[in-house]
């Protein structure tokens, strides 16, 4: 976000410091869904959300790398397989879909189940 600052008001930077110090911590590269809403006043809120579930799924079970540099699942599911990720890795993967305010109320039995069926989806196997 710190490219795209040209013209910015007062206002604008702070948020934008605000970003960079809530996005600190996270590994340059990693892609994080935001929701920017903008009130008429000309004000807005921003809420970072965690990775999509593909894209965490994908780098755990070291899938290949695709023409854009992005990792990319089996192009055949169930003929296929792009990788391959443990029980652990998923139970991690639902904590921090967990720490997501929207899925907060989900529990975390259900988010594992999910996400397994996720990676069944785009050809990864789950071990235990």
């Amino acid at each position: 976000m710190s490219k795209a600052r040209g013209g910015a008001t007062v206002d604008q930077i702070v948020k934008l410091v605000e970003f960079n110090a809530r996005t600190g911590h996270i590994n340059p590269g990693t892609p994080l869904p935001v929701r920017v809403t903008v009130r008429p006043d000309r004000s807005f809120h921003f809420e970072v959300r965690t990775p999509q579930t593909s894209w965490l799924l994908l780098n755990a079970a070291d899938a290949p790398m695709g023409k854009k540099g992005r990792r990319k699942g089996a192009a055949r599911p169930g003929h296929e397989v792009a990788g391959t990720v443990s029980l652990k890795h998923v139970y991690e993967i639902a904590k921090v879909k967990q720490s997501e305010l929207r899925l907060s109320g989900l529990s975390l039995e259900g988010l594992c189940k999910s996400i397994i069926y996720q990676a069944r989806s785009i050809g990864i196997n789950v071990v235990a």
